[in-house]
């Protein structure tokens, strides 16, 4: 019975140094592969919620100048939150109103964490959207200028 344990404890192998480092070493590649990959799509995604924030308040200041006889002016940030309550979310993004006169408006909305604007203008029925990228390292949603 005794010999039978022994013979059976010499029988069983395990992994030797060599085979353990290079598996660590596989798996450190791998991660500082997919590590920066994962850091570049939370901005992305940062960025497509301040775009998403900042079309919302373009519809909203639409709807608010079709209940103000097509006039943008006095198009307030508490008056659109008023109209779209999601607005006043402020976890991703930050939603402002930076002019609006009778025949026009600036609408933007920051992303929080890169900290990008994203800007629609509207001059007389002449729509632009730009963006401004808060540091040039970050690629997030806004790589031109403009979306």
């Amino acid at each position: 019975m005794l010999n039978r344990l022994r013979q059976r404890s010499k029988d069983e192998g395990g992994f030797t140094l060599i085979e353990l480092l290079v598996v660590i070493l596989i798996i450190g590649i791998l991660a500082a592969i997919a590590i920066p990959s994962f850091l570049n799509q939370k901005s992305k995604a940062n960025d497509a919620a301040a775009k998403e924030q900042v079309k919302t308040g373009q519809t909203t200041i639409e709807t608010y100048s079709t209940e103000n006889n097509g006039s943008y002016a006095g198009a307030e940030i508490t008056k659109l939150e008023a109209i779209e309550p999601t607005l006043k979310d402020k976890t991703t993004a930050t939603f402002a109103v930076t002019s609006a006169s009778a025949t026009g408006y600036v609408i933007e909305s920051i992303a929080k964490g890169t900290e990008d604007k994203f800007i629609i203008t509207n001059v007389a029925g002449n729509i632009t959207r730009t963006c401004t990228v808060h540091e040039a390292a970050n690629k997030g949603g806004c790589p031109t200028g403009s979306w």
